[in-house]
């Protein structure tokens, strides 16, 4: 089944709010899904209603030597949740190999669940280079900006790298100018938008997904959409 992980360009694209959408939305389409929050800000619970500073997680339980599964949370209707953990030290959390743990017990969890989806920060840390491997796609999430149009042309991607356009402002003419040119030159680019909407806001100020919190919201049909054609074209790639 799917092992996907999103990252952002860089900070402030959305990623981690699309991230609890997009498990939200596979959910109600019927996969069964597990989110890993791959961030030391440790903020994809706060979409499934956990506290702001929830301190237990998978990584604070490995770096303290404590047992990581029993961190699992289960989100009533929606996807099952690993957070981060707030730790003591982030040092023990550099090393390549404190994931080890936790990346070995993966081919198990591809068995029980249908989507496996990491929300990672932008700034890669060595024990993402692990993961690299074992993933069936990179999303990398970018809003059509300078920033981010700079940071698209100053680095590598991994081969098995999509672009998605996030908090899409129609009425900018630079973001029009820039999606249009990022449709020629980016490949590949995810051909959908997800526009920006206040309900995305709003959701994480109630503790949400906001497919749950307002499912019939622009953002959140963009999301099922976005979920829809994941499931078609990754799947597809694995049969």
């Amino acid at each position: 089944m799917p092992q996907i992980a999103l990252q952002g360009i860089r900070g402030g694209v959305g990623t981690t709010s699309l991230c609890a959408a997009l498990g939200w939305a596979l959910t109600t389409l019927g996969e069964r899904v597990l989110l890993i929050d791959g961030s030391p800000v440790s903020q994809l619970g706060a979409h499934f209603n956990l506290p702001v500073q929830a301190a237990q997680g998978w990584m604070q339980a490995l770096c303290d030597g404590g047992d990581w599964q029993q961190h699992a949370q289960r989100y009533p209707q929606g996807p099952d949740l690993l957070p981060y953990g707030l730790l003591s030290s982030p040092v023990p959390a550099q090393d390549a190999a404190v994931a080890t743990p936790l990346l070995d017990t993966l081919p198990a969890l591809r068995r029980r669940y249908g989507w496996i989806l990491f929300d990672l920060p932008a700034e890669s840390v060595p024990w993402h280079e692990k993961l690299l491997p074992l993933l069936d796609s990179l999303l990398c999430i970018a809003t059509p900006d300078a920033n981010c149009h700079l940071r698209l042309s100053q680095r590598p991607f991994p081969a098995v790298t999509r672009f998605l356009i996030n908090q899409f402002n129609a009425n900018s003419r630079l973001q029009q100018d820039l999606h249009q040119f990022w449709m020629a030159t980016l490949h590949p680019l995810i051909p959908l938008l997800i526009h920006r909407d206040e309900a995305l806001a709003e959701a994480l100020m109630m503790k949400q997904p906001v497919g749950e919190y307002r499912p019939h919201a622009l953002v959140s049909e963009e999301i099922t959409t976005l979920a829809n054609w994941l499931q078609l074209h990754l799947k597809e790639e694995r049969a």
